[in-house]
């Protein structure tokens, strides 16, 4: 196994473009990239889980065509290059035709989640001046009374009588089309991916991705990931957001290796079937679900051990008993790995490269960035500091983001771009996770990371989930409450709570140890499984307003 101080002395940024890419910097494609460049091998390019028990698999030639209709129905109505499509579809074969179809034409595919109503999809829609939404009938009443030009429906609909959109069914317009659509070259700086990213305040912000990210996702996908030809291969995200549309779908798509989308509602069961049924050997996905595969770690037997290989998790750090249930118990590396939608994957715990790996650590740069930790002078700190998290993007060639809305440069300094992110810049020279900059906890004059406590909790046979958040206090500045799901089997009880309590106070330290606890059924998350702390904390700020009111 190559190790990463070689991989990173062997990085050429020109070298890879050759390597990896059909196309050039100036005459690059995402369709040819992640399907007509693999048509005529005769592979499974996408294998689909109906809700219903129904599946079915689609080779790249299949989709070669299927989006080459698409596309000349975009063309037809006037939608050029540089124009945003939006797919508001759940994971199936509709989606990724809409996808292709999207960049065979030289347009810009917006991700619209499911889960949003229409208010969140108005923002972001006016935002991108989006010319076309493609949904189902499932989701078309959310599209009542919004602005945009034409609307293309998976399924017969009733127009609107007042609606302003030109309406298609989606099947019926493409029995009416050529297969045949030349790709629309490129260059490095198009945009091809219209995200949008939910910070503390305000709405939403854009985040147009350019093609030059597609040879940043392949880095991810081959030196983190360690994806090989003949692994059976699944990301567990929804395409709605950026790791499921980054590493779910362009990514294993631009290497010609198949990807799999199960249409149903996230849950372990569906999961675990669909590892046993296609054996997957390389998974990756949110530490939300892996740690409800550890909730429920009684449903996993033997036959898991013999196919899976590799595990990669991303969007939050993994708890230490996750890891060692992993690789114990199931005979599997499970790594963190550190992105955002502004980034793509930047630093990680690598499954191609050998490098020192600690627990709880997010790992090391992926060879073609280099990462910072800053104090609050914005000077890079040494071994052993704390700080906000850095991409040095004088040194990163596969860095590509310019700013929210293309040109909105406030989170950058200098050659830097701030993360917003507090890590400790650890002793193998990694990165430990703190927390989000407004997730740290101050109290008597100690900085407490959530994750810790969290963590902590979790080690609990009682506690299937935690969040832990500062509540203020006058006289700590903030106290550490927890927020607990109990497994169905245990009740919150005084007793509990005092027992959890006091296994932080030892196993942690005394300053860190939850001085509250509320056990609660549930706790409030983003659609994509991150944990809403923001929100805990803002109850709570509400809940002592309202106190001194009455006081």
């Amino acid at each position: 196994m190559k190790t990463l101080e070689q991989a990173y002395l062997d990085f050429d940024f020109e070298k890879l473009i050759t390597m990896q890419l059909q196309g050039n910097s100036k005459e690059v494609n995402a369709y040819v990239e992640c399907c007509q460049r693999y048509v005529g091998q005769h592979k499974t390019a996408f294998i689909w889980e109906g809700k219903n028990g129904e599946s079915a698999t689609w080779t790249f030639e299949q989709l070669d065509e299927a989006s080459g209709k698409l596309a000349n129905y975009f063309k037809g109505l006037g939608i050029q290059k540089g124009d945003c499509i939006a797919g508001l579809l759940p994971r199936t074969a509709e989606l990724l035709i809409t996808v292709l179809a999207t960049w065979r034409i030289g347009a810009i595919y917006q991700p619209l989640f499911t889960a949003f109503e229409s208010k969140a999809i108005e923002h972001r829609i006016e935002v991108a001046q989006t010319k076309l939404i493609v949904t189902n009938t499932e989701q078309r009443a959310k599209l009542n009374n919004l602005k945009v030009p034409h609307i293309l429906t998976v399924g017969q609909v009733d127009v609107m009588p007042n609606s302003i959109a030109t309406e298609a069914d989606f099947w019926t317009v493409m029995a009416q089309q050529s297969v045949h659509c030349d790709a629309e070259m490129q260059s490095f700086d198009d945009y091809f991916l219209m995200m949008f990213t939910s910070g503390t305040t305000g709405l939403a912000k854009s985040v147009p991705v350019p093609l030059k990210a597609m040879l940043a996702f392949k880095g991810y996908m081959t030196h983190a990931v360690d994806l090989r030809e003949e692994d059976s291969f699944w990301n567990l995200a929804d395409p709605g957001w950026a790791y499921g549309l980054y590493y779910g779908i362009t990514g294993p798509l631009s290497l010609g290796h198949s990807i799999i989308m199960d249409e149903r509602a996230f849950s372990v069961d569906n999961a675990l079937q669909i590892i046993q049924k296609y054996k997957v050997s390389n998974l990756t996905g949110s530490p939300t679900a892996f740690r409800l595969f550890f909730g429920f770690k009684e449903k996993f037997d033997e036959s898991i051990k013999t196919h899976l290989r590799v595990v990669s998790s991303a969007g939050e750090p993994l708890t230490p008993e996750v890891i060692h249930w992993f690789n114990h118990d199931l005979n599997v590396n499970i790594y963190d790995q550190y992105g955002q939608t502004e980034l793509g994957m930047v630093i990680a715990n690598h499954h191609a490269l050998a490098h020192e790996k600690k627990v709880g650590s997010a790992g090391y740069a992926i060879p073609g960035h280099r990462f910072a930790v800053l104090d609050s002078n914005n000077q890079e700190v040494v071994a052993g500091g704390i700080g906000t998290l850095a991409i040095d993007c004088s040194q990163s060639p596969l860095f590509w983001f310019n700013g929210y809305g293309g040109n909105n440069r406030k989170s950058f300094v200098g050659h830097y771009y701030l993360t917003g992110d507090t890590v400790r810049l650890n002793e193998h020279l990694g990165i430990d996770f703190i927390g989000c900059a407004d997730d740290v906890i101050t109290t008597s004059g100690y900085r407490v990371g959530p994750f810790d406590v969290e963590s902590t909790l979790l080690e609990c046979e009682e506690v299937l989930e935690s969040a832990v958040i500062g509540k203020p206090d006058p006289e700590r500045t903030e106290i550490v409450k927890a927020f607990v799901v109990l497994k169905t089997q245990y009740a919150g009880t005084a007793e509990l709570m005092k027992k959890l309590q006091e296994y932080v106070r030892s196993r942690l330290s005394k300053h860190a140890y939850p001085k509250e606890i509320e056990f609660v059924d549930s706790l409030p998350k983003t659609s994509s499984g991150k944990i809403q702390r923001n929100l805990l904390k803002q109850q709570e700020i509400a809940k002592l307003e309202q106190l001194a009111k009455v006081g």
